[in-house]
């Protein structure tokens, strides 16, 4: 499913109308019809139940007026309230207001006192309240009428139905300004909207339902929508089953680099993730007085040491030419979980990446190295794949974390192109764009993989898919699994859960997803 910013939803009605000849009208009433179910749902049928209805001026309270019709003819009492002014209406939404005037529904102003009066007694002693107060087209601050209006929503205690986007978030970024419509329930029209799932937006949706409106499927898959929603079925698609005939080689041989003293975790959660990602073979690459420690420590990862420039640090002319040596007999190279960030380590991370030829999945202090030098990515062999969460994508660009999250997908776009690297940013949803500006948001993932270790795991995992499937598509799958793979563990286990809880359920999250489960 494709995910939609504002100009794209803006260009799809438009397009709707000039192409297809579908009036918005139609779409304004197929938004309602559904607006109801998902209200009856909500409330466990309409029959006899009290609904508080808000509208804008704008389309979303066109929305919500043939709601109230919908609703009103399923036997709801509907309490509606205008939270704006109807000569901004656009024919649609007119018609749509005035339709619910000739069938007696009352629509009540917020001007007075009396009014807002009205509208508390109103909330107080209703079963629900529908949200259409304003839609994708919100950015910036809101006026004081709104703001009060918001905060009146939320202080009700009553179940919300936000249409399209709860009011208040911003559609693109999922920035609210102030303050913005805590939803029970939203029910986003045509496409789903970036600002669904990244906070502070996210956590204002509450469940989210997706309905096209009956906007034509071509324009629903357009391929100049440049962001997708990336679910259980795209992932399957990423990941063939395994031939009777395969082998370990043929599964994949994954060079990991990793670790230094007193981050030798780091690196143990990563190689075995790749190996329980599916991966054939595993070497762990680490500093040498530190191998013997981990050659007892790990049983099916090989591993092998490496010249130190100081006691548990890798660095050096001796390390590098000997990475460089090895990393021919590998198919993929996992760099920089727990390595450590002296000068002379990530000396050794840039001038391995200008002429290491196999794919690389740079991580952690791998990313440290680029501080301040983030133009050295263009001078990397092959496209790397970047695995930083926002701090580290943050300290990248030189940003501070507040400016990233103002436009994350916009400045991550750029990054990746700038940069010819794709990004896997680690937030409450990990997006992953590539250079041609293509932008994929997970659908896995919870509150509990907020526990040290779990990127190791998330890089461990996608640099063992390197070989299982397209080396470009192994950042989708590998964001998909690990994401799966938590919520198995957050089910079982919720907040404790540990990094190596999520590494032990790859296994489980992959059979699951071949079995359409």
């Amino acid at each position: 499913m494709k995910v939609g910013m504002k100009d794209d939803m803006h260009r799809m009605d438009a397009a709707a109308e000039s192409v297809y000849g579908l009036p918005t009208a139609v779409l304004m009433e197929n938004a309602g019809c559904k607006t109801a179910e998902v209200m009856a749902e909500m409330l466990g049928g309409l029959a006899g139940r009290t609904v508080c209805v808000l509208a804008g001026s704008g389309n979303n309270g066109g929305d919500a007026f043939s709601a109230v019709r919908h609703m009103v003819g399923a036997g709801a009492h509907v309490r509606a309230f205008l939270a704006g002014d109807p000569a901004h209406f656009g024919d649609a939404a007119a018609s749509m207001y005035h339709c619910v005037q000739k069938m007696g529904v009352e629509v009540h102003p917020l001007d007075g006192d009396r009014d807002w009066d009205r509208l508390q007694l109103a909330m107080k002693f209703s079963d629900g309240i529908v949200d259409g107060i304003l839609g994708t087209g919100f950015q910036g601050e809101l006026r004081k009428k709104t703001l009060r209006l918001i905060e009146l929503v939320n202080a009700s205690g009553r179940p919300v139905l936000s249409l399209d986007i709860p009011s208040g978030v911003e559609a693109d970024t999922g920035r609210v300004s102030t303050v913005a419509i805590h939803a029970s329930h939203t029910l986003t029209l045509a496409l789903p909207k970036p600002g669904l799932f990244l906070s502070p937006g996210g956590d204002c949706a509450g469940e989210v339902d997706v309905d096209g409106i009956g906007m034509p499927l071509l324009l629903l898959e357009d391929a100049s929508l440049h962001q997708t929603l990336l679910d259980a079925d795209a992932a399957r698609a990423l990941l063939p089953a395994r031939p009777r005939s395969a082998h370990k080689g043929s599964c994949g041989r994954i060079l990991v680099i990793a670790g230094s003293r007193g981050m030798m975790g780091a690196a143990t959660l990563a190689s075995r993730a790749a190996l329980r990602a599916g991966a054939g073979i595993v070497t762990l690459a680490v500093p040498e007085s530190l191998h013997d420690v981990m050659e007892g420590k790990l049983t099916e990862v090989m591993t092998v040491p490496l010249p130190e420039s100081a006691p548990g640090t890798i660095a050096g002319d001796a390390a590098l030419e000997k990475l460089l040596q090895l990393a021919p007999d590998y198919d993929a190279v996992l760099l920089g979980p727990g390595l450590g960030r002296s000068y002379e380590t990530g000396e050794l991370v840039r001038a391995f990446m200008q002429r290491a030829k196999q794919p690389v999945v740079l991580d952690a202090d791998g990313i440290y190295a680029y501080t301040g030098q983030a133009d050295a990515l263009t001078a990397c062999e092959n496209v790397p794949v970047l695995t930083p969460h926002l701090g580290e994508m943050a300290r990248l660009l030189g940003v501070s974390v507040g400016e990233l999250r103002e436009d994350l997908i916009g400045i991550t776009r750029d990054a990746a192109k700038e940069y010819q690297a794709v990004f896997v940013v680690k937030s409450e949803s990990t997006i992953v764009v590539y250079p041609d500006g293509d932008v994929y948001f997970t659908t896995t993932g919870n509150p509990g993989m907020a526990t040290a270790g779990c990127g190791d795991v998330l890089a461990g995992t996608i640099a063992g898919l390197m070989k299982q499937t397209e080396p470009a598509a192994a950042p989708l799958l590998g964001v998909w699994l690990h994401g799966r793979a938590g919520d198995l563990a957050y089910a079982a286990l919720g907040d404790g859960l540990l990094a190596s809880d999520v590494l032990e359920h790859l296994p489980a999250a992959r059979k699951a997803l071949l079995e359409k489960k």
